[in-house]
């Protein structure tokens, strides 16, 4: 069956339901969401490892007009998020349309709509005046390429697939990775496994300071909203006073790196073992964790450390670069994403090239939400719409916000000035330019390495990103026909299918 719609978003994570729900706040009620998995809740439905839990502090990791009083601990674990998410859709009659992926979108110029093919039993495809891609962009595993990989007899999954038929307790597990993944997964699972933790580089850790709300706490919270809001204020004040020292401001970076390094000495004693945890790279440049117990478990041995990437694999023993071989029964790929090149791109296809070809030189788009070459697209949680130190429903807020704006302010079709996305796009550069995540000495997941380019991270505050957005007035389009709908670029009315 086909369907036609006015706006045609495609993901249910955050990023989908923070549109979907912009979008009916502004009157715009033919939205369809469409969802490839069974379920919604995006990176929270696929990570249910043990130990998940999200790293920015609960009451700033929600939608500002869906407040919840009921958050367990400072920091929410991943099963309490996705049901957040799950109660925020339904509140807001939100109903995706699952196990519908978008196997293919193309715009057409003579209807001037996105033909969507999907690989949905109830719909196929789809017609859409407005696209919207919420597709995520940790979503698509990072599975690393080493010699032997496949011929591993054991249990072997990514951390964001995980097995929970595969029963570890008492098994000689090897973990992968030490980013925010695995430093949450490997003390879970040292309660009951033998881990062995290969280290490719250490990342810079921070104290987590987590604890559980108290029902009283609870209970004030539910009673007073201006205090959650209160909360909130304070929440997100902290997370942009991070900024300076994520971005490369010196005493910040310094003042950050010491606490880093204190908290490495009070919990790990052994010298050794600290030097072996200690980055070489400057502060901010790679993603900044927030630990209290990896420390302690890799100092009691309860983590074995080998401090060398997996170099290759030979049946069941892990070969490290270092030369030291470990038999292990079990193996957890915590190995990261693909993230600077968005599986989505290669199937989309605006007026003359794929998303992908567009991107070919790393991700670029205006206000971080729309493509020159694509008319009447959106992107979110796209482009330079990540952050390092303040919490990202944020930014997808501010452009579901923007996306809402747009398309109920303007007629016609809307084709971004390619000189509006480089202006913006060589603003980014300069603003990234002197910053650790380019110049710290470090690989990380923000930078695209076939141009060396900043394309992940939003290299200033949320509030700068705020006013850029909130200040873009519909210029940053080119001069294009009226349809004579009526205000705005979809009409306000249900189409048939």
């Amino acid at each position: 069956m086909t369907v036609r719609v006015d706006v045609l978003v495609v993901g249910a994570g955050f990023a989908g339901i923070g549109a979907a729900m912009a979008l009916g706040r502004a009157g715009v009620d033919d939205v369809l969401v469409i969802e490839r998995a069974a379920s919604l809740g995006g990176t929270w439905r696929d990570n249910t490892y043990p130990g998940v839990a999200c790293d920015v502090p609960s009451h700033l990791y929600g939608f500002a007009a869906h407040p919840n009083p009921d958050w367990s601990h400072v920091y929410a674990r991943g099963g309490e998020i996705r049901g957040y998410l799950e109660r925020v859709a339904a509140s807001e009659g939100i109903r995706p349309v699952f196990d519908t992926a978008m196997l293919g979108a193309d715009w057409d110029a003579g209807t001037e709509t996105w033909h969507v093919r999907t690989g949905g039993a109830h719909v196929d495809a789809v017609e859409a005046d407005v696209l919207v891609l919420a597709c995520g962009r940790l979503t698509e595993p990072s599975i690393p390429e080493i010699p032997g990989l496949e011929s591993f007899p054991g249990p072997i999954f990514h951390s964001s697939r995980w097995d929970h038929t595969a029963d570890l307790a008492g098994l000689r597990v090897g973990v992968v990775g030490t980013g925010a993944s695995a430093i949450q997964l490997a003390p879970a699972l040292a309660g009951t496994s033998d881990v062995t933790l290969f280290q490719r580089t250490p990342a810079w850790i921070v104290p987590r300071d987590d604890r559980v709300y108290t029902a009283a706490e609870q209970r004030a919270f539910a009673a007073d909203p201006l205090l959650l809001e209160e909360v909130r204020d304070d929440l997100y004040l902290e997370g942009e006073a991070r900024h300076a020292s994520r971005s490369g401001d010196l005493r910040a970076a310094a003042e950050a790196r010491a606490i880093a390094l204190a908290h490495l000495e009070a919990q790990v004693p052994d010298p050794t073992l600290r030097r072996a945890l200690t980055p070489d790279y400057a502060f901010g440049c790679k993603r900044v964790l927030l630990s209290d117990d990896f420390y302690p478990a890799v100092s009691s041995g309860r983590i074995r450390l080998e401090a060398s990437a997996l170099a290759s694999v030979r049946g069941s023993t892990l070969v490290a670069a270092s030369g030291a071989r470990h038999d292990v029964d079990a193996l957890v790929l915590a190995t990261g994403f693909a993230s600077t090149q968005q599986p989505y791109a290669a199937v989309v296809t605006g007026e003359q090239t794929t998303l992908a070809e567009h991107w070919d030189r790393g991700m670029t788009a205006y206000a971080s939400t729309v493509v020159s070459g694509f008319p009447n697209l959106f992107v979110l949680d796209g482009p330079n719409a990540a952050l390092g130190h303040n919490s990202s429903v944020l930014m997808l807020e501010e452009q579901a916000a923007y996306l809402a704006r747009t398309v109920t302010g303007r007629d016609g079709v809307l084709r971004l000035d390619p000189e509006a996305e480089a202006s913006w796009t060589a603003e980014i550069d300069r603003a990234a330019a002197s910053t650790p995540w380019i110049t710290g000495g470090c690989r990380n997941w923000y930078v695209d390495d076939r141009s060396g380019r900043l394309t992940l991270l939003w290299p200033g505050t949320v509030d700068a990103f705020r006013q850029h957005l909130r200040g873009s007035d519909g210029s940053e389009f080119l001069p294009t026909s009226i349809k004579g709908r009526g205000a705005g670029l979809v009409s306000h009315e249900k189409k048939g299918t």
